[in-house]
């Protein structure tokens, strides 16, 4: 790996924190959208309930992955430097 500069490991603590924060508000209204029907509207009861709410609550997990992991390989491979570089008259950067 190197030596990182100060700049770099305070880039990678900041996508960090924006891949966890933005994965925990997407679980949650993932979580919200799917437990929706027996929380709000008491659709279901007993083990139905259970199961849509075991249901929500994976579906939460793995969106959340999804989100942590996309945010973070999107920056290991270098989407921040290319985005930051666009409109100083680099064509299709």
């Amino acid at each position: 790996m190197g030596n990182r500069t100060q700049a770099q490991r305070d880039a990678m603590t900041v996508e960090i924190g924006y891949a966890l924060v933005t994965g925990v508000l997407l679980a949650a209204g993932v979580f919200i959208l799917c437990a929706a029907p027996v929380l709000v509207l008491d659709l279901a009861g007993g083990a139905a309930r259970r199961g849509v709410l075991v249901v929500a609550a994976t579906v939460a997990g793995l969106a959340f992955m999804t989100r942590v992991t996309r945010v973070l390989w999107r920056f290991g491979n270098g989407h921040h430097v290319r985005a930051a570089g666009a409109g100083h008259g680099r064509p299709g950067s």
